[in-house]
């Protein structure tokens, strides 16, 4: 039944693990969704008939991979929503990039960024700049790094805000852009996704109130098969 790969499932949440390449949410592509598979697969699964409920509390790009809550009914999908507007979500991505040896290890960035809807792009606006363009939003967020193979390595994203592109953005003009973001200065492709994953979300769950701590396995592809992405030991990602 599909190939969805589902993380977390019970009455209010379906959690999956999204691949690169996948929209979360249709557009003008006409392209299938992550949603339309959600749907699906509660439709047969459950055998509901008409049409299904499933909401969206949060997306994650095209091209990144990773974990993707989908909410099962609208009291659940308005209290999720409440949870990653009040930065109650605690998430966790990494993210692969060539080497180097000239920024540090671990970082915190803080920077102002203005999405450009039109173009489907963020750049970063300096401090002096500000006042001028005044929808400019604060993004901040830590890396450090994780491992290396070769010229490669991975690092530990943690975001504090959730900005159209932050991490993309932000660690490119940190000199890491990620793997096969042609858009924000990658040299080399990698298809329809880019070295970005989702790998963790913690969060209370909004109608049972329990603690959840969810992680979602990297791609079989390249770099995450290089990196030996997946026998990275947890304690690492915290």
């Amino acid at each position: 039944m599909e190939d969805l790969k589902v993380i977390y499932e019970d009455n209010h949440l379906l959690i999956v693990n999204k691949p690169g390449g996948l929209l979360v949410q249709g557009d003008k592509t006409g392209d299938e969704s992550l949603l339309d598979q959600g749907k699906r697969y509660i439709k047969i699964k459950y055998g509901k008939p008409g049409d299904v409920f499933l909401g969206l509390p949060h997306r994650i790009d095209r091209v990144t991979s990773g974990l993707v809550i989908l909410s099962r009914t609208s009291k659940c999908l308005t209290r999720m929503t409440d949870l990653f507007r009040n930065s109650a979500v605690k998430k966790t991505y990494v993210a692969a990039a060539l080497f180097n040896k000239n920024i540090p290890v671990e970082n915190t960035l803080t920077d102002y960024l203005l999405k450009n809807h039109e173009k489907n792009i963020s750049r970063i606006i300096t401090q002096n700049k500000l006042r001028k363009y005044p929808k400019a939003k604060e993004a901040k967020l830590s890396y450090k790094l994780l491992k290396k193979d070769g010229d490669i390595a991975m690092f530990e994203v943690k975001l504090f805000s959730g900005r159209p592109h932050q991490i993309r953005v932000q660690l490119a003009n940190a000199g890491i852009p990620i793997l096969g973001d042609l858009k924000y200065g990658s040299k080399r492709a990698l298809g329809k996704y880019i070295a970005l994953h989702a790998r963790k979300l913690e969060f209370v769950h909004p109608v049972k109130a329990i603690p959840l701590i969810l992680e979602a396995d990297f791609p079989a592809s390249f770099p995450w098969i290089k990196l030996k992405a997946n026998q990275v030991h947890p304690n690492n990602i915290k």
